[in-house]
């Protein structure tokens, strides 16, 4: 029970699939109260998926993007429960020409880019300064993230999200520090994912794992990371913050392939 008596806010399902999915699950079979969060058409989708938690939990409407949905969601949150201990961030957007084009990183106008950055990288300091007064001592915000440290197939300005969403991890979690706030991501490896089914050249990613990954790597799996998320929401690591952990069967570490060898062709047999 590493979260028994906590409330941790989960955004970012969407089907069972999800991570985020999986996170509220398990931080529920860990005996925290979960509270859900979603918007627009994906609210009814949420919805559907929260009747499938352990305890279909409450699903909030909330547009990180809205500044509205943003002053909102502390209030109801403080009346309804009165404080938030966990945060999991799974948020992240990008448009179509953002991803996977021909033209790579030229193919996107800035008005695209924007989008993608604004949703999956500075929602994470507009959502921890929306929460920041409902946040505890020994509090702690968890976020999805995929290895920005290299330049993927496909990934394109995704990618780079990414990269600003690391780095805005980091500065948080020297900013909330004197509140004894913890601010931690986890990078996973690639999952099969509604988000992930959408990039082009998921397929090409998920190669390199069936490739390098020491612990190998199962794509339909997300428990993995969603253990990962809860350790760190718990109080397990009063002392780790700005970290990115990797789940990932090992493959940050590694530099190249590590196929097995093939195995030896048998001997032709010899003429009588």
């Amino acid at each position: 029970m590493l979260l028994e008596g906590k409330i941790v806010l989960v955004t970012g399902v969407l089907t069972p699939s999800s991570i985020a999915f999986t996170c509220a699950r398990l931080a529920q079979e860990q005996g925290a109260t979960v509270v859900l969060t979603s918007f627009g058409r994906a609210l009814s989708v949420t919805q559907r998926a929260a009747r499938r938690l352990p305890t279909p939990p409450e699903v909030l409407e909330l547009d990180v993007t809205d500044p509205e949905h943003l002053a909102a969601l502390p209030e109801h949150l403080a009346e309804r429960y009165g404080r938030v201990d966990g945060v999991v961030h799974a948020v992240g957007f990008a448009p179509a020409v953002c991803l996977g084009q021909e033209d790579g990183l030229f193919a996107a106008e800035w008005a695209d880019v924007a989008t993608a950055i604004q949703v999956s990288a500075f929602s994470l300091p507009a959502l921890a300064k929306a929460l920041k007064p409902l946040m505890r001592p020994r509090s702690a915000i968890v976020g999805l993230d995929f290895d920005a440290s290299v330049a993927w197939p496909a990934y394109d300005w995704m990618g780079v999200a990414k990269a600003a969403l690391e780095s805005a991890a980091r500065y948080l979690a020297r900013d909330l520090g004197a509140s004894d706030i913890r601010v931690n991501l986890v990078a996973a490896g690639p999952l099969k994912t509604v988000a992930a089914r959408s990039i082009p050249g998921f397929s090409q990613i998920q190669e390199v794992w069936a490739e390098r990954a020491p612990l190998g790597w199962d794509v339909e799996d997300p428990e993995p990371a969603a253990r990962a998320v809860v350790a760190l929401l718990s109080d397990w690591f009063p002392a780790t913050t700005g970290e990115i952990v990797h789940v990932d069967g090992g493959v940050h570490a590694i530099g190249a392939a590590i196929r097995p060898p093939a195995p030896e062709p048998e001997p032709e047999p010899e003429p009588a």
